[in-house]
């Protein structure tokens, strides 16, 4: 019964691995793309700096409105002072308010305001297109990455494919060695070549695991476990069309992002020299302020009650009174913060011209440097339309090289195959000893691995070449 749950459960388990690996995820190149665009944290970093340059865009327009300002305090005083709202000194404890609102308006500032607002629009504009080439280096990474991966596929398969063809031959050198036929040193040299296709094997299938961890990775994957990529039908390789390298450079001047950041980045250094030369208008401003105040030394009274000390009696009964000393009776009070708000209410308007005479030289000094940056901003152009066409340059250069070592080597392929049966058929008679069957082995191997090399080769560098003439980064017919 213990055996039979042990059979029962490793049925179970096999089963499920069955499942999950039917149900595993193969992943198409444009998959892949659009998963990294999606997860990849530079790429997120990229549109967060194009929601600032957003906000910067909107507080430049927001700029143009008036600035208005409320104020308001509420205090207490001790000590001599000369009130502000009576124009008397105050000894005693006195309280004060303050209400008022002011606003300012800029009329004229040399354009400078008009000028801040473009700068920040290229400069969003400039943000979007550095997205954009982030975007796309992303996309060559993984399609690099991808096309890696299906070339190691596809080498660890014909390595797989030669090491069985030499197990079997390894069998019949044992039967003929057996029998008499070869000598055993032939075997022992079969049995090395094993070895080596082997290891081969090996090499070929750390190669693979390297190059799906680096694509994982790229994806911003947690794990690479499980991850399969889909096999397309790359078709025969065939003569790219007659495009020049300078053809294929005037299509992507119009569309590259990092040709268009760079031209945005001289219109807006443009537009910054024109900041800096409004330091050298005028500057008119509207202003205006309405405001009032209370304050507790602001007093009003009832009428005094005088009278006099009676000191005597006249012997006929009139009260006798001195004549210098005499009492007063009456009560002050705060002036009530209604009436003295309505009294204390002040308005003001004004023009204010702020005309520049000397400040250091720093106008100048800010126009010399926008100068520099437009003559900087310019080589940065000269810089990126020179390196997109060493790029395609050395993408075209590249293409034709691979093509034609794919035809030479696709011959070669051909030839050695020929070869290789031949010399098999001959050692398996006994014709040719067991190093002679191995080079032939080896040159049909060498041809193999040179026909896929060249084969992967050709379409990533014609996928680039066509990536840069606008096309969708694909694979296959």
């Amino acid at each position: 019964m213990r055996f039979i749950s042990i059979i029962t459960g490793l049925i179970l388990v096999v089963g499920t691995l069955q499942v999950e690996a039917q149900d595993a995820k193969v992943w198409t190149l444009e998959e892949c793309i659009n998963y990294a665009l999606d997860h990849n944290i530079n790429i997120k970093k990229q549109y967060l700096n194009q929601q600032y340059q957003e906000e910067v865009l909107l507080q430049s327009k927001l700029g143009v409105l008036p600035s208005v300002n409320g104020f308001a305090s509420h205090g207490y005083n001790w000590g001599q002072r000369v009130d502000p709202f009576t124009n008397e000194f105050a000894t005693d404890r006195v309280r004060s308010n303050n209400i008022y609102v002011s606003g300012d308006l800029n009329l004229f500032s040399g354009f400078q305001q008009v000028n801040i607002i473009k700068r920040n629009k290229l400069d969003l504009l400039k943000a979007q297109y550095d997205a954009d080439y982030y975007q796309d280096d992303i996309a060559i990474s993984v399609a690099t990455e991808y096309l890696q991966m299906l070339y190691y596929m596809e080498y660890v398969g014909i390595a797989r494919n030669q090491l069985e063809i030499t197990k079997q031959q390894v069998d019949r050198t044992s039967k003929l060695v057996e029998a008499g036929t070869l000598a055993k040193g032939d075997l022992l040299i079969i049995e090395a070549q094993l070895a080596s296709e082997e290891l081969s094997l090996v090499q070929a299938e750390n190669n693979l695991a390297l190059s799906r961890l680096n694509l994982t990775q790229l994806l911003e994957l947690s794990g690479d476990e499980g991850f399969e990529i889909e096999v397309p039908e790359l078709g025969l390789v065939e003569q790219p069309e007659i495009f020049t390298p300078r053809q294929i450079f005037e299509t992507a001047m119009g569309t590259r992002p990092e040709i268009k950041s760079a031209e945005v980045n001289v219109e807006s250094s443009e537009v910054t020299l024109g900041i800096a030369r409004s330091n050298y208008y005028p500057r008119l401003t509207l202003s205006g302020s309405i405001g009032s105040g209370y304050s507790g030394a602001n007093q009003i009274g009832n009428d005094p009650t005088y009278y006099l000390p009676q000191i005597a009696v006249t012997e006929t009964g009139i009260p006798v009174y001195p004549l210098s000393e005499q009492v007063s009776y009456g009560s002050f009070d705060p002036k009530p913060f209604k009436n003295q708000f309505n009294d204390n209410l002040n308005e003001s308007v004004g023009l204010n011209l702020s005309i520049p005479i000397f400040n250091g030289w720093s106008a100048r000094s800010q126009v010399a440097q926008a100068k520099i940056g437009i003559e900087n901003a310019n080589l940065d152009l000269e810089l990126q339309k020179n390196n997109l066409y060493k790029i395609i340059q050395q993408a075209y250069n590249d293409a034709v090289s691979a093509f034609n070592s794919y035809k030479a080597s696709d011959k070669k392929v051909a030839a050695t195959s020929e070869s290789f049966k031949y010399a098999e058929q001959k050692y398996n008679v006994g014709l040719i000893n067991s190093v002679e069957y191995n080079d032939a082995k080896k040159e049909y191997n060498n041809a193999l691995s040179e026909r896929i090399q060249s084969k992967f080769d050709f379409v990533f560098r014609t996928t680039v070449i066509d990536f840069y003439m606008g096309k969708p980064l694909t694979l296959g017919q």
